[in-house]
């Protein structure tokens, strides 16, 4: 019992640092530091702490080409693409939008297990898919005219759920992987590719970084992003899906737009309004109907 309290616990915080994490991007990003620099440090920082760690532990598995392969696949998508995108729309739309969009995630593995695995798509599922994209449709064409909002808040919120389909995918990719690897191994794998991939991407963009211009505050955001809400968010998770399961762990992910309007509140003075929270209610309805049925049928 004790443990499950702990992996409840970890989980809870996992999902605090990702809710939250929308907080500090949208502090430093793209005043201080633009997208692709802050992409190319949060990967390439979090590579270095998972290898640090976690490098040289010893492992009798080693990969085939097929699973080089299928590791390269999952940087690209869940590391590079993913990060890139969701850094790019946080910097554009409200951290609110954010935290909402993000949530639709296991509605797009739904989808996208059903046309390239061939998952039967039941009637709850489809329900559940009809409400989390009503839900992140309203988002869209609402529009948010609070101080926060100086970008281009639709483009951002498009670049919020293009970073929530490459995640999706990314966790396909990985369901052969996590069957034969340690989560860890996995990781910092997946991590090390990101980084030699976006490095040379972004290495003149870090370069440009105007450094001397960072507060205390802007430096605790970079610091926060890199490990807090993706090295320590993922030590956490990974922990809880080993101690109480993947489903019950998932379910957790409701709490990140409460951590994230609760800051967005607090810190940016950023307003809830009826439109968001219709758009709440039903991403939240349509991802608790498809994990339900998820449950169900397992």
């Amino acid at each position: 019992m004790a443990y499950k309290n702990k992996a409840i616990v970890a989980v809870l915080f996992a999902n605090f640092f990702f809710g939250t994490n929308v907080i500090a991007v949208k502090h430093i990003t793209p005043i201080l530091v633009n997208p692709v620099a802050l992409t190319t440090l949060r990967i390439v920082g979090t590579a270095i702490l998972f290898w640090t760690f976690f490098g040289f532990n010893k492992s009798n598995q080693s990969f085939t080409k097929k699973d080089i392969l299928q590791l390269v696949l999952c940087a690209i998508s869940g590391i590079s693409l993913n990060q890139a995108l969701s850094i790019k729309g946080i910097s554009l739309t409200s951290p609110i939008h954010a935290s909402l969009l993000i949530l639709t995630t296991p509605i797009s593995i739904s989808l996208l297990a059903a046309i390239f695995l061939k998952e039967r798509l039941t009637k709850n599922k489809m329900l559940g898919l009809l409400l989390g994209i009503s839900g992140g449709a309203l988002l869209i064409f609402a529009r948010d005219l609070s101080i926060v909002n100086n970008g281009d808040q639709t483009r951002g919120d498009l670049f919020v759920i293009l970073s929530a389909l490459c995640y999706s995918t990314y966790v396909l990719l990985m369901k052969p992987l996590a069957i034969k690897f340690q989560s860890l191994t996995i990781l910092k794998w997946v991590f090390l590719i990101g980084s030699l991939i976006s490095l040379p991407i972004g290495i003149n963009d870090v370069i440009a970084i105007p450094w001397s211009s960072f507060d205390i505050v802007s430096c605790f955001c970079l610091i926060y992003i890199v490990f807090g809400a993706t090295f320590l968010a993922y030590l956490f998770m990974n922990y809880g899906i080993s101690q109480i399961g993947a489903s019950r762990t998932s379910s957790f992910m409701y709490s990140q737009p409460f951590f994230a309007a609760t800051a967005a509140i607090v810190i940016l003075n950023e307003s809830i309004t009826l439109p968001k929270i219709i758009a709440a209610s039903l991403i939240i309805t349509g991802v608790y109907i498809a994990n339900l049925t998820n449950s169900v049928n397992k």
